[in-house]
């Protein structure tokens, strides 16, 4: 008979068994005991569960091949950029025909003074924002905490600012978490579970909007339409869905649409497209685009649990494209009833719990038509699920 291997036995109290990895400069500590009677280990430096089959501490955490921010910061200054200075959670566009690198991260529009024209356009990994209101060191925006913001957003649940009751930093919910409100949390800097005393969804965002003095911000359909041919864009278009600024400072409301990228040149330059604007309507080729649709396939594109799962489902008996929305926008189910007829329809592929969108389909009828295939581009986030 196999002999199955101990768990380490090392008390949790008082001391703390640390493990370091040349490699990847990992900061493996243990931070409590399994169910089954191991140890949990947690990665204090990349901020990631670290524990191997039996309780054993692994030699480098899930998240030491995941780039870090540290030291790498944009100082922005908002006693400088006055007029106004706007902050999305940016992600790979939904459809992209260039061949520039995709964003991910923190997209900046600042000016110094409202008649000046945008300054900054451009997009950052991590943000270290100063000002009036702020601590004298400023406030770091971290590029995943506002992907989160993004997403929790798009699906129409509010986030709140939830400190970890063992070392009080704030807490980011990611993935299923972010659009799943809940007590219970697992503290990403300390490795430990705690209860929060009201249920909802952590994002450390929250605070530094209230220390703007931020309130929600009005948004109004975008006033511009358009109806453009890829072959009079041969460098190529990107196609996102509007979202909500975690900053505005702005006192005008924010557009809601569709906004697009179109570059006439091959020698595409990310700062100065051809054609750069939020619309309501969008016809690409004769296809007409649903923002509803664009805006739910970003924020679905980034939540890795929801991967493969996101399809385009057509009824069978109608011949209606099915779209989930609401609670089945994010949450994949096996049969659901087709809105035109009523008639069930059921999943297909590998997985039998999917999600319907219709414009992935659409998108594949517009790749068609491109000037090369579209690219596509998967962010480095780590599944989080229950």
């Amino acid at each position: 008979m196999k002999t199955q291997r101990r768990a380490p036995t090392q008390s949790l109290r008082g001391t703390t068994a640390k493990f370091k990895s040349n490699r990847t400069q990992c900061d493996i500590v243990a931070v409590a005991r399994r169910r089954g009677g191991g140890s949990r280990y947690w990665c204090l430096e990349h901020r990631a569960d670290a524990t191997a089959k039996y309780g054993w501490p692994q030699s480098v955490c899930r998240a030491a091949h995941i780039a870090t921010d540290s030291g790498q910061a944009k100082e922005l200054s908002l006693n400088f950029y006055r007029g106004p200075v706007a902050l999305w959670g940016a992600v790979p566009a939904v459809y992209d025909t260039t061949r520039l690198r995709p964003d991910d991260g923190i997209h900046v529009h600042a000016r110094k003074t409202p008649k000046d024209k945008k300054e900054i356009d451009f997009t950052y990994h991590c943000l270290r924002l100063t000002g009036s209101n702020l601590p004298a060191k400023g406030v770091e925006v971290n590029a995943v905490d506002a992907i989160y913001y993004m997403v929790s957003s798009v699906f129409g649940f509010d986030t709140r600012l939830v400190r970890c009751t063992h070392c009080g930093e704030p807490h980011l919910d990611r993935d299923w978490f972010s659009v799943h409100p809940h007590h219970r949390h697992l503290c990403a800097a300390c490795g430990r579970t705690f209860v929060d005393s009201t249920r909802g969804i952590g994002n450390p965002i929250v605070g530094l909007r209230a220390a703007l003095g931020l309130k929600s911000q009005r948004t109004v359909r975008a006033a511009k339409t358009l109806a453009i041919s890829q072959a009079d864009y041969p460098g190529g278009m990107q196609v996102w869905g509007s979202n909500a600024a975690l900053v505005w400072t702005g006192e005008g409301a924010e557009e809601e649409g569709i906004h697009v990228h179109a570059f006439k040149s091959g020698n595409t330059d990310p700062e100065h497209p051809d054609l750069d604007d939020t619309f309501s309507e969008v016809t690409i080729d004769g296809i007409k685009l649903d923002p509803v649709m664009v805006r739910l396939l970003m924020a679905q594109n980034t939540l890795p649990h929801l991967k493969d799962r996101v399809i385009s489902l057509i009824c069978g008996k109608c011949g209606e494209a099915v779209f989930d929305t609401g609670e089945r926008a994010f949450t994949p189910v096996a049969r659901r009833a087709c809105a035109g007829c009523g008639a069930v329809v059921k999943g297909r592929g590998r997985k039998r719990k999917t999600i319907g969108n219709p414009l992935p389909a659409i998108l594949e009828q517009l790749a068609a038509s491109a000037p090369r295939a579209p690219q596509t581009f998967k962010l480095s986030l780590l599944p989080e699920t229950p």
